[in-house]
């Protein structure tokens, strides 16, 4: 995993001559990797005597250069770069409503003002807390909608304001997101809590993973309106790859456009993961079930017949989990195998 290249001055050695001779010893040059005893957390009163983290210059995921210098006003535009950012050990001004309402986040930052849903955030709102960061996500809005926020980017940068965009899908996702946030805050001992110790976490399940006869699987969102196949590629499917597991979905394409229950009853995986998206879960739980009672070859599945239709939580496997990735990784390692890792 690539870490980001800080912006650092090199110390100047000096070197005094006095009397006879008698040299005065020079401080030593500074070391580009910073040391995490120099770094204060941001809610360590004590830590004046350390030296705030200074200028750090990125790329972000939209290959665009970005440099910020210590921000204190940061507007995350979505739930899970808030969550983030506050990991890291910054704290926030502005977040998108989903920060405040979508199971799973606690926003700790004091008077937090929100700048509208993360599909159609408000630029006014952002502009009006005066940041000197906003972070913003690079995919689109979702829903069906069209919005990007990387729409804004011209006016907010034309305003002074430093943004970044950022996609997570998977875990080398975060732990990039979280190198970044921790170089801006100087806070590698966040880095080690947060990412370095759920990585860790994470390659202990994925070590007992059996090597021989790999499980099929096949992964589906299901909401109010209907029913879908995940691609392999998702957040879920990276993490059943991981996990040894054969995605269905890799080899019949099609499903990811036209759910068929037919073409599911055909494939018989040895595992169904549901995962219910959208304000009501219950609704979209009870779109499934009627759609599957209607056809009876349904029963016949061998995940249904096994046990083995499995409903998962949205808050750890269709948002982001951040620092609960590995009880994401552990859940569907229990599911697929039987028992609990042994860390």
């Amino acid at each position: 995993m690539k870490r980001i290249v800080l912006c650092a001055a090199a110390a100047v050695l000096a070197l005094a001559l006095v009397g006879c001779g008698q040299q005065e010893a020079a401080a030593p040059a500074a070391d580009n990797t910073a040391a995490p005893e120099q770094q204060a957390p941001a809610s360590d009163a004590a830590g004046a005597d350390d030296a705030a983290p200074g200028p750090v210059t990125f790329t972000d995921d939209l290959g665009n250069e970005v440099t910020v210098d210590n921000p204190q006003r940061v507007v995350a535009c979505m739930g899970s770069f808030a969550n983030a950012w506050e990991l890291a050990g910054g704290t926030l001004v502005g977040v998108s409503d989903d920060a405040l309402q979508a199971a799973g986040w606690t926003i700790a930052s004091p008077d937090v003002a929100t700048v509208g849903d993360f599909a159609s955030v408000n630029l006014e709102a952002i502009i009006a807390l005066d940041p000197d960061f906003v972070i913003m996500t690079s995919g689109t809005g979702g829903r069906g909608g069209d919005s990007s926020q990387a729409d804004l980017r011209d006016a907010l940068v034309g305003s002074g304001i430093p943004v970044a965009y950022f996609q997570v899908t998977t875990f080398d996702d975060y732990l990039r997101l979280m190198r970044t946030f921790t170089d801006i805050t100087g806070r590698e001992d966040l880095y080690e809590q947060n990412a370095a110790a759920v990585e860790q976490a994470i390659d202990d399940i994925v070590a007992q993973v059996p090597a021989e006869n790999p499980p099929t699987a096949l992964v589906l969102t299901t909401f109010s309106g209907g029913t879908r196949v995940q691609a392999p590629e998702t957040q879920t499917g990276a993490m059943l790859a991981d996990l040894g597991v054969n995605n269905l979905a890799g080899e019949n394409r099609s499903l990811l456009k036209d759910f068929s229950l037919e073409a599911v009853i055909e494939m018989d995986p040895d595992f169904i993961f549901v995962i219910p998206m959208g304000d009501d879960a219950e609704a979209a739980m009870r779109n499934l079930e009627e759609a599957t009672a209607a056809n009876p070859a349904w029963s016949s599945l061998s995940a249904v017949q096994n046990g083995r239709y499995i409903t998962l939580d949205p808050t750890l496997y269709l948002s982001k989990p951040n620092a609960h990735w590995s009880d994401a990784y552990q859940g569907l390692f229990d599911s697929l195998y039987g028992q609990p890792a042994r860390g």
